[in-house]
């Protein structure tokens, strides 16, 4: 009885077959019999193998509570299909012997082959992570822009503010909106990235056309 060698690739397809019609190792809950396979799987089967990734994910799920979880953690050569050769070590002359390091005993060759299975892992992961295109922040801005009377040119005004070209920032549709005494302001839209353009540098630049601009406000600000 057992799976074989769980580092292995032929030990994980063991597993995934024996799975195919089991929630568990054991029984119908989440028991000790579960954690013992759990700990010598060691890292995710391949997605492949997907009755044993499954389980895997759901057992890792109980990583908080395994102390808790019924049944008594037995020699991993006690689980598994009756027809496959136990190789873990579990087994030896004394079977009576239950002070076994039943997960010291895996022998150079094996451990350089867990090794390699982990980095090919992670050099797979890395890979995908490295396709992923990052995610820029944006957000689309409101800007109230206010003359400084109703002698100001409106037309010269928003050309000033599109004036303003830097990277992340991309100027949208505007409006007059009538404030008062015949005076209107300037309501235009921008997007901005956000680790790029600021509304304290928004305001900074549009004041600084201190001939056209009395102040600016933010009217609406929501991120994309």
């Amino acid at each position: 009885m057992g799976f074989g060698d769980l580092k292995s690739a032929a030990g994980l397809r063991v597993l995934n077959d024996f799975l195919a019609d089991k929630s568990y190792i054991e029984g119908y809950v989440p028991s000790q019999a579960d954690i013992a396979v759990f700990e010598a799987v060691g890292a995710p089967p391949p997605a492949c193998l997907f009755h044993a990734l499954r389980w895997y994910n759901h057992i890792k799920s109980y990583e908080k509570q395994k102390a808790s979880l019924p049944g008594v953690k037995k020699a991993l050569g006690k689980y598994g299909p009756p027809d496959v050769e136990d190789t873990t070590g579990a087994a030896t002359d004394s079977k009576d012997d239950d002070d076994i390091d039943l997960f010291g005993s895996d022998d150079e060759e094996e451990s350089e082959e867990a090794k390699k299975l982990r980095e090919e892992r992670l050099a797979q992961y890395e890979s995908k992570k490295s396709k992923k295109p990052a995610v820029v922040a944006k957000s689309s801005i409101l800007l109230d822009v206010k003359p400084w009377d109703d002698e100001t040119d409106m037309a010269k005004l928003e050309e000033c503010v599109r004036s303003i070209q830097v990277d992340g920032l991309v100027w949208g549709s505007s409006k007059l909106v009538p404030v008062g005494y015949g005076i209107k302001k300037l309501q235009i839209q921008c997007v901005v990235e956000d680790d790029k353009v600021g509304t304290d540098m928004l305001e900074e630049r549009i004041t600084a056309f201190e001939d056209y601009v009395q102040s600016m406000d933010v009217a609406a600000f929501n991120k994309i």
